[in-house]
């Protein structure tokens, strides 16, 4: 858990599959003039334990989220979450009605059934993330490693910075001695479950118990969670509003946090301006 900073009322942020709540900290330093930005890793994500069962079912991400808030004490904050973040916020609102006064997703992860039961049949994430590289011989190796090849090169490289600090642990090195290494705190093979797991989560079916604004957003660029099942997400919602940020992909809160956090700002009315319709 981390409090970001910031003065106003209260948002909590929530990462992506496979990443942390310090990737999300340029984000927060952009809404903190207007917002009190707090974090969380989710479990088996940063420096959060995994599951001792291994369960990685999303709806404990969404107990991850309810659990923050309650040792916080927050009454009704906003909500931002990117990808599996999204999802997580969604859920937890879900379980817990009136839990957020007003919700941000960039692309979350909540499908309708025939999308489900496509991601059931092949999930190319979910074997992708068992071929990760885990371990560097340093957080420099890392950046230059990740810098050079897309979708890390695409991001904010103070978010990335982050990534690598947030993310990794220091290890002993496999060459042996007294050297060291860094490895994922984020295991692999945990990663690869969460990816499997988010085609289970039954999310979309609930969309209609949702009774605070919900912005839906997508990157105008994505290769992910585009325009159709953002609106797909958007239609089921009681009070929804959509957005595409020019420019952007699956990744954009970590690409260009200053872009995002206007949307969001807009999104909620904190600054002048008509929300996205």
């Amino acid at each position: 858990m981390y409090e970001f900073g910031g003065h106003g009322p209260d948002i909590v942020l929530v990462h992506a599959t496979g990443f942390c709540a310090a990737t999300l900290g340029p984000l927060a330093h952009n809404l903190g003039r207007h917002y009190r930005c707090w974090g969380l890793d989710l479990r088996g994500h940063g420096r959060s334990d995994r599951p001792p069962d291994g369960n990685f079912a999303w709806a404990g991400f969404a107990t991850d989220v309810l659990t923050v808030i309650d040792h916080l004490g927050l009454d009704q904050p906003s909500g931002f979450g990117h990808s599996c973040g999204g999802a997580a916020i969604l859920l937890a609102e879900e379980a817990r009605p009136g839990t957020f006064s007003s919700m941000y997703c960039f692309e979350p992860v909540v499908m309708p059934a025939s999308a489900r039961a496509l991601v059931m049949k092949k999930n190319p994430l979910a074997e992708g993330a068992r071929r990760r590289r885990e371990t560097f011989p340093s957080a420099a190796d890392a950046f230059v490693n990740f810098s050079s090849k897309p979708p890390f090169s695409d991001l904010d490289p103070e978010a990335l910075r982050l990534y690598i600090d947030g993310g990794f642990e220091i290890v002993p090195s496999d060459a042996g001695g007294d050297g060291l290494a860094i490895r994922l705190r984020c295991r692999r093979e945990d990663e690869s479950v969460v990816y499997a797991e988010a085609a289970h989560h039954e999310a979309f079916s609930h969309l209609h118990d949702i009774g605070c604004p919900v912005t839906v957003s997508c990157g105008e660029l994505t290769d992910a969670f585009g325009p159709l099942l953002r609106d797909a997400v958007a239609d089921q919602l009681p009070d929804a509003r959509v957005e595409t940020l020019i420019g952007l992909g699956h990744f954009g809160p970590l690409q260009q946090p200053p872009a995002v956090a206007a949307s969001v700002l807009r999104a909620m009315g904190t600054v002048p301006g008509t929300p996205p319709s």
